[in-house]
């Protein structure tokens, strides 16, 4: 049976092997490419950081300990990038790790999953019956974690329902599924519900901060209604 409650894995967790998009852009692009990235007028010291090439200028991958890279990151406040007056935070020790690492490995950029072409994966040999716990399974091992037990059909129910409609099962239908523990069909009994639409137009209407006016100026109305409904 497909277990419904994840388990979210940050990069709080040290991983064996460094991802450049998972791991490594997002530090990069917090705190250097304002300034060494793609915008050339913005771009400090002739130095970009978003391609590997313009990064090999300060990248050593004979010598990851001499990377000027991680000196710069690693310095003293008078010399350490990103520099006080960008008012972005130092690197923090997990972070410069996670770029010794990388340029350790070899400091490889890579692109975008969306922007490769989709390959067929093998499920990987984990017991599991269904190839999502497959893959959450092989992942908690390699950090030595364990998935909580088996939820019962109750529970089950209670937050598949809460989850796509916002709303409580009925009792009547607890029981039934209590009986028939059948997730897949209940999972596509909710997804025909009309309140799995309004579920998801909530997040919408938050997102418009949905009103009959605009709340402010002159107060006009904007007629968000009809999308509401």
């Amino acid at each position: 049976m497909l277990r419904l409650s994840t388990l979210l894995l940050t990069s709080s967790f040290a991983v064996a092997q460094v991802d450049f998009q998972r791991d490594v852009r997002p530090i990069l692009a917090d705190r250097c490419f304002s300034c060494h990235g793609p915008d050339a007028a913005a771009r400090q010291a002739k130095l970009r950081l978003d391609v590997r090439e313009g990064a090999l200028a300060v990248l050593d991958l004979e010598s990851p300990a001499g990377s000027l890279l991680l000196h710069k990151v690693s310095a003293d406040e008078g010399e350490r990038m990103p520099p006080p007056r960008s008012n972005k935070p130092a690197l923090t020790a997990a972070e410069i790790d996670v770029l010794r690492r990388w340029i350790a490995a070899g400091a490889e950029y890579t692109d975008h999953w969306s922007y490769g072409r989709i390959e067929a994966t093998a499920v990987p040999e984990t017991g599991e019956s269904h190839p999502i716990d497959a893959f959450l399974a092989r992942q908690w091992r390699a950090l030595g974690l364990a998935p909580a037990p088996p939820a019962d059909a109750r529970t089950l129910i209670r937050r598949l329902s809460f989850d796509l409609t916002g709303l409580p099962p009925k009792p009547e239908r607890v029981d039934a599924f209590r009986a028939d523990p059948d997730v897949e069909a209940l999972t596509d009994e909710l997804l025909a519900s009309p309140h799995f639409g309004e579920r998801m137009a909530v997040f919408w209407l938050d997102l418009v901060r949905y009103g009959d006016s605009s709340g402010y100026h002159s107060d006009r109305p904007i007629p968000i209604w009809p999308y509401r409904d």
